[in-house]
């Protein structure tokens, strides 16, 4: 769908003119006089409900739009100017360009605005050295902007394009004034979806408490066939789980036992490359082989986002300290410490510090050290931190640690919010959005169409509006789960410990070495000066030997970029 040149075998939009979609889009719009609305995508939204929200376009109220259920974008225009929006998570992407007088086009689809895409190579070298979350308005294209989740797009002739704040969070006091709501959207998002499918839907069931807690509502609304991955490097606690969900709610479940075949970063023949690098593109073999029995289904349900939503990190002790409550995060800061029987010094320095600096400190240090020279890779994390320079800051070379510096310079003068845990919330939230939005391609060559309930904007905002502090939770794990959805079994609800990937990954990379030696040399970042490829080819040699388990966070978003960078290249070439 784009406001510029339409799309090759695009339909038209009725009453909103240049306006296209691709055939099969799902599209309900209303128009009276010069007001026009359209709601794209997976909502269920009535024609009447649609009517009465052109009283909202009309006043401009744009924010108004976006609080039906389900995941969709929203278009548009009171006959002056023209508002586009996807979600808060942004899953549903807005991609937009300028063209000098001719203002600016907007797109789904960054393929879609008539620009060659040119991977921004620097960004992308910040992206894996820093995190994406400071930059939430670039996309991995040169000249190709992004509207941040929680922002809409508004266009008028002769102005420049202007971002509207959409969140709209209406904070509540503590956990259990807002449990309520969140139950009840929660259950919405989940159920609607099931019944409207009219049949068996998929799900996924890992065994963790987000994908459990989808399943045992998805059973309620009608019938689930849940998929279960393991493997000998997989949690057996998890599947463990995932068996007792599978038979405390009746559902059909289905197990794959994967091989070495479908072990991390094989990046089969034929896999899509997208649009974007997203971790999930390493798992390719292990999606194709587990998904495989509900290939086909009307939808597939996952816990993906649950995290972000139902906790919260340690960004809410800096919050303490910024609002002047120092007693009170010392106190949680040790209770959490001692949980984990690990020493609350370092980690209440780290705290401190984060508070100290803020945003725009904690950024302009980083470039101070990258600048200076070589950053030696941390051994371990110890806190939470506006910026971390990881294990892939060690792999910048002096040029690309000059450009990255240059970056978060820009960065620490954008505006962002400056209170701890919003700022790391939304970041969060953006990058699991887009790791949703990145899978798409995936899910389309396997036959899957994903939902992804915990991150529908009514499902965000009912978390987003109970306190960080209170979802956080030291003695409960996801406290804002159990005090949500009672019906949930108490074994379930209770449970405190969390599957891990990293024996897996750590075989992926032992199986697949030498070709992923083979990307990190060939890779573009290489070629434009940016990387050093012996110091990464130097920790995975390490990490495939299971000897430095630390980096392997940060090799395998270097390595899904290598590979994702090596197919753009091709695309590149082929069209000159």
């Amino acid at each position: 769908m784009t406001g510029g040149s339409a799309a090759v075998d695009a339909v038209a939009i009725d009453g909103l003119g240049d306006v296209h979609r691709a055939p099969g889009t799902r599209v309900q719009a209303v128009a009276e006089g010069p007001a026009a609305l359209a709601v794209v995508g997976d909502c269920p939204v009535t024609e009447q409900e649609l009517h009465a929200a052109l009283a909202a376009v009309r006043a401009g109220h744009w924010g108004e739009l976006t609080r039906w259920p389900g995941s969709y974008w929203v278009v548009a225009s009171d006959g002056r100017q023209r508002f586009v929006c996807g979600d808060l998570a942004g899953i549903r992407a807005v991609y937009y360009t300028l063209r000098g007088d001719e203002g600016a086009a907007w797109a789904t689809e960054a393929r879609l605005l008539g620009r060659p895409l040119v991977p921004d190579l620097p960004w992308l070298a910040a992206r894996l050295t820093v995190g994406e979350h400071h930059w939430p308005h670039r996309s991995p294209y040169e000249e190709i902007r992004m509207v941040p989740g929680g922002f809409g797009l508004l266009l008028a002739p002769g102005a420049p394009p202007q971002l509207i704040d959409v969140s709209g969070i209406t904070p509540v006091d503590e956990l259990r004034e807002g449990a309520d709501r969140f139950g009840q959207v929660l259950t919405e998002a989940v159920q609607y979806r099931v019944r409207a499918a009219g049949g068996v839907v998929g799900a996924d069931l890992s065994g963790g408490l987000d994908s459990s807690a989808a399943v045992v509502l998805a059973a309620d609304a009608g019938p689930v066939h849940a998929v279960t991955y393991t493997d000998g490097y997989t949690s057996a606690e998890d599947m463990a789980f995932a068996s007792r969900v599978a038979e405390h709610t009746g559902i059909t479940h289905t197990v794959d036992i994967g091989a070495y075949e479908q072990l991390p970063f094989s990046f089969p023949a034929g896999q899509p490359t997208g649009a974007e690098p997203v971790l999930e593109a390493a798992m390719f073999a292990m999606d194709t082989s587990y998904l495989h029995p509900v290939r086909g289904l009307p939808l597939h349900l996952t816990g993906h986002g649950g995290d972000i939503v139902l906790d919260a990190s340690s960004s809410c002790w800096v919050r303490l300290l910024q609002d002047g409550r120092r007693r009170e995060a010392h106190r949680q800061v040790v209770a959490f410490a001692r949980l984990r029987n690990t020493a609350p010094g370092p980690y209440w320095k780290a705290l401190k510090q984060a508070a100290d600096l803020g945003r725009a400190g904690s950024l302009e240090r980083a470039a101070e050290a990258l600048e200076r020279g070589p950053v030696r890779p941390q051994t371990a994390v110890t806190g939470w931190s506006w910026c971390r320079l990881g294990a892939a800051a060690s792999w910048l070379t002096g040029y690309g640690r000059h450009q990255v510096a240059a970056l978060l310079r820009q960065a620490a003068r954008d505006q962002q919010p400056e209170p701890a845990d919003e700022f790391d919330q939304w970041a969060a939230l953006r990058s699991v959005g887009a790791s949703a939005r990145g899978w798409a391609p995936y899910g389309h060559a396997l036959g899957i169409r994903p939902v992804y309930p915990y991150l529908d904007n009514q499902v965000v905002r009912a978390a987003f509006a109970v306190p960080a502090l209170a979802r956080r939770g030291l003695v409960a794990y996801k406290p804002l789960l159990r005090e949500s959805v009672p019906e949930l079994p108490d074994w379930l609800t209770s449970r405190r410990s969390k599957g891990s990937f990293t024996a897996q990954r750590i075989a992926g990379l032992a199986r697949h070495r030498d070709r992923l030696d083979g990307l990190i040399v060939s890779s573009p970042l290489v070629g434009g000066g940016l990387i050093d490829p012996a110091a990464v080819r130097s920790a995975l040699t390490q990490a495939a030997r299971g000897q430095c388990a630390t980096v392997i966070a940060d090799l395998h978003q270097m390595l899904v970029t290598c590979w994702w960078l090596s197919g753009q290249t091709t695309e590149l070439e082929a069209a000159c």
